[in-house]
């Protein structure tokens, strides 16, 4: 932008135009009063007066002195066009001047201005308080970013440092082991790589880059449950599925992501044993409903409202615990909720647990 721009001639400011089609706008209202004045004045009736040269028209004298007296009303009405635009479009203007200088505040990287213009709303106070939400919002988002960035970079350190240290282990002591190096490695990798995919999928669902079609959130709540009940029984959790027939519209892989998700979450962070989780669809009014519950710890409000920033674990699973996942699945359930016009609500259930509940609009008929 900034070089298309650059090549601009530079022109008059919008105050000096303003001026001028004020007094310009002034100037054409008397001139055109003026001519309305003269016109009387010529078809006025011809009587004669006596002055010293003889006898003269009535409309002649008044004609003289009418043309004298034009010529100071136009040049008075320049210069009050000229002052008075000037001064009114300088308080006119002013709410923009403030505008842009928040835009050059921001463009030089700060995010955290506000203009906060004063005054009862109008046009220009309803772009100010557009520009402060705009700016608030990529304040949030640009928070957001670098949080996860460094999380990410850490999270993605981790393995990294640890592969790092076994093969030094391994290097330094060549009578180790190497099919306890070769098990740890692999189980080091296997955990970078589920990171590295989870990251790819949360990049894919906030670009939007996907065909919608439709989907039945009954089918995709099956599916995941078929796909995770090894893992369920592994640790003696019960699944639950029921509900209706549930239309959406969406991306299918994006939409059986984040129910596995759901449900995958609900099963590892559920009792150590006798757990059960319930999952359900249901159709209200424009929206289709996804509902997820689990038995589990009891948790804090505070804590369930952090749940899905990235590399968030709620329960504080240890990072050894093989299926405690990579921090990332409710922040891509959040994702792709989003960009599927849903919403996303998460409850701390009284007696322990979570209560999940996902709608999105349903189908247009």
């Amino acid at each position: 932008m900034g070089e298309e721009t650059a090549g601009r001639a530079p022109g008059l400011s919008v105050r000096l135009k303003l001026t001028l089609s004020y007094a310009g706008f002034l100037m054409l209202a008397g001139a055109m009063l003026i001519t309305a004045g003269w016109v009387f004045l010529r078809v006025m009736p011809d009587d004669t007066v006596r002055n010293t040269t003889g006898f003269v028209p009535n409309r002649f004298i008044l004609l003289r002195s009418f043309l004298p007296a034009t010529g100071t009303v136009l040049v008075f009405l320049l210069v009050f066009g000229l002052v008075g635009g000037w001064i009114l479009a300088g308080r006119m203007l002013a709410p923009l001047t403030r505008i842009t200088d928040a835009t050059r505040v921001a463009a030089n990287g700060s995010l955290s201005h506000r203009i906060r213009l004063e005054g009862r709303k109008d046009e220009l106070r309803e772009l100010a308080d557009a520009f402060d939400a705009m700016l608030a919002r990529l304040e949030a988002h640009v928070a957001e970013q670098q949080r996860f960035a460094a999380n990410a970079s850490h999270e993605l350190r981790t393995p990294l440092a640890i592969s790092q240290s076994l093969l030094d282990v391994a290097r330094k002591d060549p009578a180790h082991d190497h099919g306890e190096l070769v098990e740890r490695l692999h189980v080091v990798n296997s955990r970078a790589i589920d990171l590295t995919e989870a990251l790819l999928v949360l990049s894919r669902a906030d670009r939007r880059s996907f065909a919608r079609e439709p989907v039945d959130l009954s089918l995709l709540v099956e599916e995941a449950a078929e796909t995770l009940l090894p893992l369920a029984e592994r640790r003696g959790v019960t699944v639950e599925t029921s509900g209706e027939v549930a239309p959406a519209s969406g991306s299918q892989a994006l939409l059986l992501q984040m129910t596995t998700n759901l449900v995958h979450n609900a099963i590892v962070h559920n009792l150590p044993r006798q757990g059960t989780v319930r999952v359900g669809t249901g159709v209200r009014p424009g929206t289709v409903v996804l509902t997820v519950e689990n038995s589990g710890e009891r948790l804090s409000p505070r804590l369930v409202s952090t749940l899905t920033e990235p590399f968030q674990r709620g329960t504080g699973r240890t990072r050894d615990d093989d299926h405690a996942g990579v921090g990332l699945g409710l922040a891509i359930v959040k994702s792709i909720v989003q960009v599927h016009d849903g919403s996303l609500a998460i409850v701390a259930r009284p007696e322990g647990g979570l209560r999940i509940v996902v709608e999105l609009p349903a189908p247009l008929r």
